[in-house]
């Protein structure tokens, strides 16, 4: 297949192919942006429509609408977002005009709790949306905030289909993906690891999040490069109107928040600039030896560091340029077996947004750099180091067809990894990999009556490896009624990157990320191995059910199929090239192929109101993975992250006249993870003079025989969390709040690990009240 022919085909096939379905539309248009008129931030998913018609449509991230094909005439235009006040505007269209309008919108002067139709309501009837969840800030201050401070990644852990491995060391496995199939974008920009060694804490301040798309499963050809899920985040521009700013501090950490303008637009027509930066640290190590020294008297080794900065600049017709960079690391120091563990990660980059004149198009595009660098140093085993560093960069164009849209770009990635592993047998793995992708996709999304139809094709080229995955994927969503939906996805997903961890490990707190290698074994499972990608196809059923207007229930079946995956080879005994003939590759072969399934059941409950909000899910979860132990013979085992149930409960209330109260509750429960367990030790001679070697004086090591893997199961994890706010009004803008948490509220003696040489369990984190204030300004 010639790369060179698809990728003109992106380019020059596509291009005149919407223009020409832009041509037949012969009416108005009208577009512009939604903002709020306190700070100039879009107004997410807010609608904009013409009464009596069905002409209208929603806002997206950037706060865009576009409507297209009007006819002729007199409308009134709305604008409604559910908080704010109703915007009306009487407009004349003329044939072949575009209506530009830029709204601001004002939180709402009248009781608004009569309105039954939501934003959510609009969007679930109107988009497929099937295995995603958007989160705002608001969103994510529903949940208790332990430690003080609400963050990304303790909502992340309530998200249907999605298992947390623990308060300590804690990872994110989404309906059977392992952390390094699992994409995260930050503006556009990869982040390569987005949480703390302390899994309560993300690597970024809640305030400066405008939007979070979480796709656990069947997403479109927007997205590659994984084959398990997306996580797509956009930060804030910052007030456009007047500085503001947060700090905050609590038992675990402190935060500090600026935004403000730095240019202000003085009419309509001039352009603004504004700027946010963000920075948060945790103080745990030093703070838990006062308030928590009954947990360790050595205290808890947790640290980190994050800082995030952006700069905006906007045109008067909603074009704009954003230049932004971060700096993120993390320490864990001498802790338990663990001996020091750390990371650092850095990067920077642009994106921009277009609106050309009267063409019904939305142009985007990024450029980015960034770089992650892990380290660990173990008591009982090999130091180990892995690195990453790369660009990526995409162009992104959109046309509005009516209430239908065409989406289509490039991108290219670029990334260099370095890591060196010694395996459970004591041989050293290692690679230093430079590695090149390219990618062109289109998107169609129409509607045909009650049917929503959203074909999606992908084209990526790994360079590196020589392969090309052509990707077709497939979303639609039948609108049974006002209340009832029925959604399905598929898609084909493939990725090069692997992770540089042991299944062997009990604690995972080193995540590294290897360059998919080109030396696999040249067969699995009795067939010839005809590509080196990892892959996977997904397919996902489910159906929306409007209980009542605000009581709303989601049920989705999935299945990911692991067509072919690459990990480290955990019985390898000799260097290839010095390897007996003869030798099988399972004893030779740095790395090895598997297959597998994850499959399962997720069921939500969502119930809000404006006070109570409740979330409820359950999720039934299956992974099981494969590989060969010889020739034509596969072993099964569950990974270590298999977990068969997971349920999770949110409260939260708010009362008083301004509600200036606030309460909410949190508990999960998860069966046992499966582990490897010991059988018993031995001395290990690792012959390091050769033949020349005196086994009769050498000092062996000390070596693990390990039992089958991964067939004993850990207790049960469940914890209960709870939390209390109060704020203080001082003026409209000044408001202090005190926040009261209280983790793991009856002392639940849930399992860290255990250590595999003295036989030691480490337990998660006990019951720990803290304390925090903070200063919104």
């Amino acid at each position: 297949m010639n790369v060179k022919k698809i990728f003109q085909f992106f380019i020059f096939g596509i291009l005149p192919f919407v223009t020409s379905l832009q041509s037949t539309a012969q009416n108005a248009m009208v577009r512009g942006f939604v903002y709020e008129a306190s700070s100039g931030e879009p107004i997410i998913y807010s609608n904009v429509y013409l009464q009596g018609t069905n002409f209208g449509g929603s806002t997206d991230i950037n706060g865009h609408f576009n409507i297209t094909k009007i006819p002729p005439g007199k409308y009134t235009l709305l604008v409604t977002f559910l908080g704010y006040d109703t915007i009306r505007e009487v407009i004349q269209l003329q044939e072949n005009t575009v209506f530009n309008r830029r709204f601001e919108m004002t939180e709402g002067s009248v009781n608004l709790s009569t309105i039954d139709i939501s934003a959510d309501r609009i969007e679930a009837q109107t988009e497929t949306k099937t295995s995603v969840i958007n989160l705002t800030p608001k969103t994510l201050k529903k949940i208790p905030s332990i430690g003080g401070q609400a963050d990304l990644a303790q909502y992340l852990q309530v998200i249907p289909g999605v298992v947390f491995t623990g308060d300590q060391g804690g990872q994110l496995y989404i309906r059977g993906g392992s952390p390094i199939q699992n994409k995260v974008l930050l503006d556009g920009m990869i982040i390569y690891n987005p949480f703390h060694s302390i899994g309560l804490f993300s690597v970024l301040e809640t305030d400066i999040i405008r939007n979070a798309e979480v796709f656990t499963g069947g997403f479109s050809a927007d997205y590659g490069g994984r084959i398990s899920s997306i996580m797509d985040i956009t930060t804030r521009d910052g007030n456009k109107h007047r500085l503001a700013g947060k700090v905050a501090a609590s038992t675990f950490g402190a935060n500090l928040m600026l935004e403000g303008p730095l240019k202000k637009a003085k009419t309509d027509t001039d352009g603004s600039s504004s700027f946010i930066l963000s920075m948060k640290n945790s103080y745990l190590e030093e703070s838990s030896k006062l308030f928590y020294s009954y947990i360790d008297e050595n205290g808890l080794p947790f640290n980190f560091l994050d800082i995030y900065g952006k700069v905006s600049i906007n045109a008067p017709n909603g074009s704009k340029i954003n230049f932004f960079g971060f700096n993120y690391n993390d320490r864990v120091n001498n802790y338990k077996a663990l001996s020091d563990f750390g990371w650092n990660s850095f990067g920077g980059g642009s994106n921009f947004l277009i609106i050309p004149g009267k063409s019904p198009v939305l142009i985007e595009g990024n450029l980015a750099y960034s770089s992650y660098e892990a380290r660990l140093k173990e008591i009982n085993s090999p130091d180990r180091s892995s690195s990453i560093d790369g660009f990526n960069m995409g162009f992104h164009f959109t046309y509005f067809l009516g209430k239908d849209l065409v989406k289509y770009g490039i991108e290219i990635l670029g990334f260099k990894t370095q890591f060196n592993f010694t395996n459970g047998v004591g041989r050293l793995i290692g690679q230093t990999e430079n590695t090149t992708e390219l990618a062109g996709y289109v998107r169609y999304k129409g509607t045909f009556g009650k049917l929503l139809f959203e074909p999606s094709f992908r084209v990526q080229w790994y360079a590196s490896l020589s392969n090309i995955s052509p990707e077709p994927r497939l979303a639609m969503k039948y609108v049974v009624n006002d209340f009832i939906r029925i959604k399905f996805a598929t898609g084909i997903y493939s990725q090069n990157l692997i992770s540089a961890n042991s299944d062997r490990d009990v604690v995972n707190l080193f995540y590294g990320f290897l360059s998919g290698p080109d030396n696999l074994p040249s067969t699995f499972d009795g067939e010839n191995v005809t590509h080196k990608l990892q892959k996977a196809n997904h397919y996902i059923l489910g159906t929306e059910i409007d209980l009542s207007n605000r009581l709303n229930m989601n049920i989705e079946g999935y299945l990911k199929d692991f067509k072919q995956l690459t990990n480290l080879n955990r019985e390898k005994l000799y260097n290839e090239s010095s390897a007996p003939a003869g030798t099988p590759d399972i004893y030779k072969k740095d790395f090895i192929i598997e297959k597998g399934k994850a499959y399962g059941a997720d069921v939500s409950l969502k119930f809000e109101d404006k006070h109570l909000f409740i979330w409820a899910v359950y999720s039934l979860g299956f992974v099981t993975k494969q590989y060969e132990e010889k020739p034509g013979v596969l072993v099964s085992y569950r990974p270590h992250y298999d977990r068969r149930h997971n349920v999770n409960l949110v409260l939260s209330y708010t009362a008083g006249d301004l509600k200036q109260w606030e309460f909410s509750t949190r508990w999960n429960f998860g069966s046992g993870f499966p582990f490897t367990q010991v059988q018993g030790y031995y001395e290990y001679l690792p012959f390091d003079g050769g033949i020349n070697t005196d086994y009769t004086t050498a000092n062996g090591q000390l070596g693990t025989i390990y039992g089958d893997l991964n067939k004993g199961v850990l207790p049960t994890f469940h914890r209960l969390d709870m939390n209390a706010k109060r704020k203080f009004f001082f003026s409209e803008n000044t408001v202090l709040e005190v926040d009261l948490s209280v983790t793991n509220i009856y002392n639940r003696d849930n399992v860290f690990y255990v250590d595999q040489i003295t036989n030691q369990t480490v337990r998660q984190l006990p019951l720990m009240p803290s304390i925090g204030i903070s200063l919104n300004f």
